[in-house]
């Protein structure tokens, strides 16, 4: 039985094989990232967000292409739902010279500011604040911008979320606050590290719309930040979205998970959002099966030749050590 899921009342159905196009390299990006990282072909950690597909597509396309994005460590989805060339952002993962950040940023910093992207944040919350500058910046050039700001449950416990809350609603900002609800913060259950549920009811206090919606649909996450962004652009302000979802790996490569039940996470696999968007598309006869197997190679088929090219690639002089550090 398909789980229930919003009708795509402004989604034509090109946008939408388009969406689960996007869903499914997302997907497969991170797959092989983790197979990378197991090998050690990769250094440091990586923080995946398999199971949260929906809402990296839902909110990216309800943006326009020159809206900013800033975003938290849990980030590879949001590149590439912003539009990121696969080959480059592959490269920067490996550490390469031909990626977006020159092999500087890796997989926690990437950035991408030709397309909006203006890079991710290893400090929880800590690109909150960097939305509202640039939300400011926008307004004071008089821009038809928006700013999206994402980032996790965990982060909205953080003093310089308030802050950035309450600035940007004096100011009515065009910014859209988006937390990405995904039942943990590290080790930590919402269930305990808060005395309300919602979270988006948080919002009240700054005379801001609050809503909370499911992450793992992406009709709902599209149509809820679309509604946000075109009230940002038109002057009335921010708004805060909670988007209900899970991730199914751990917070970094070095998590053992002990604090959750697979039980637990089986039953969130069930409600896989890249499945029920498949099986919604052939329902509707907006595909076939046939056709959802294609896409998912198609996929597949891109991160391979992206990795491809990561591993064709140079790596960084050492010469070029300096660049980007002082202007």
């Amino acid at each position: 039985m398909t789980i229930p899921i919003l009708q795509a009342t402004s989604l034509t159905q090109s946008q939408q094989i388009e969406m689960l196009e996007q869903m499914y390299r997302i997907r497969a990006f991170e797959e092989k990232a983790d197979e990378l990282f197991a090998l050690g072909r990769v250094h440091g950690t990586m923080h995946l967000s398999i199971g949260q597909e929906a809402v990296a597509v839902g909110a990216g396309a309800a943006l326009k292409p020159d809206d900013y994005v800033l975003n938290h460590h849990r980030g590879h989805g949001h590149c590439i739902a912003k539009g990121a060339d696969i080959n480059f952002m592959m490269a920067e993962f490996m550490g390469k010279a031909t990626g977006l950040c020159k092999g500087r940023g890796g997989s926690m910093h990437i950035a991408d500011v030709e397309r909006g992207n203006l890079g991710a944040n290893g400090i929880v919350a800590g690109g909150i604040p960097i939305a509202v500058g640039v939300g400011l910046s926008v307004q004071m050039q008089r821009q038809s911008r928006v700013v999206l700001s994402l980032f996790g449950d965990g982060a909205v416990n953080e003093g310089v979320f308030h802050e950035s809350m309450n600035l940007a609603a004096i100011w009515k900002l065009p910014v859209v606050f988006l937390c990405e609800n995904n039942q943990y913060a590290m080790s930590m259950p919402v269930a305990r590290a808060f005395p309300i549920h919602p979270l988006s009811k948080r919002a009240c206090a700054y005379d801001m719309p609050g809503e909370t919606v499911d992450g793992n649909d992406v009709f709902a996450v599209h149509e809820t930040v679309q509604r946000a962004a075109e009230r940002a652009r038109s002057g009335q302000g921010p708004t805060f979205i909670e988007c209900v979802t899970y991730r199914w790996k751990g917070h970094s490569k070095s998590d053992q998970q002990k604090y959750r039940t697979r039980e637990e996470l089986e039953q969130w696999k069930a409600k896989d959002p890249i499945q029920r968007f498949a099986s919604y598309l052939i329902e509707t006869r907006q595909l076939t099966a046939e056709g959802v197997e294609q896409i998912r190679k198609r996929a597949s088929d891109t991160i391979e030749e992206a990795l491809r090219f990561a591993e064709a690639s140079p790596e960084p002089d050492v010469n070029t050590i300096l660049e980007g550090v002082y202007a």
